[in-house]
C-alpha cells in the first residue's frame, strides 16, 4: 500500500522550533516531487515548500521563507520540514505531499500525509 505517514507536530511558544518527519511507504520518495502543505481554520490550503524532482531545486512560500526548511533522506524514504521561529500565524495542520510529474512544483499531488496539527502559542 502506498502511502505516507506524518509525524512531529505539537504545541511549541513562539521563537520555538519543530520538525515534522514524513515517511513513505510502498513508493519510493526520490522519483516525486516531495512537498509541503498546510490549512489554518478558515483559510484555503497552502503550499509552503517543495523539492523538485528534476533539479532538486527547493521553493518556498514567502510567508516561511528563511525560516523553514524541506529535505529529504532518501535511505530512509523519509521527507522532513525544519520550523524555526514560529509565529502564532504557523498555527495549522501540515500535509506532506509527493507529485509524480517530472519537474512539476508540486502542485499535482497523488499522495497526501494524514496532517498533523501544529499549535505556535504561549
Amino acid at each position: 500500500q502506498e502511502q505516507l505517514v506524518e509525524s512531529g507536530g505539537g504545541l511549541v511558544q513562539p521563537g520555538g522550533s519543530l520538525r515534522l518527519s514524513c515517511a513513505a511507504s510502498g513508493f519510493t520518495l526520490g522519483n516525486y516531487n516531495i512537498g509541503w502543505f498546510r490549512q489554518a481554520p478558515g483559510k484555503e490550503r497552502e503550499g509552503i515548500s517543495c523539492i523538485n524532482n528534476s533539479d532538486r531545486s527547493t521553493t518556498y512560500a514567502d510567508s516561511v521563507k528563511g525560516r523553514f526548511t524541506i529535505s529529504r533522506d532518501n535511505a530512509k524514504n523519509t521527507m522532513y520540514l525544519q520550523m524555526n521561529s514560529l509565529r502564532p500565524e504557523d498555527t495549522a495542520v501540515y500535509y506532506c505531499t509527493a507529485d509524480p510529474y517530472y519537474g512539476g512544483r508540486c502542485t499535482r499531488p497523488v499522495h497526501w500525509g494524514q496532517g498533523t496539527q501544529v499549535t505556535v502559542s504561549s
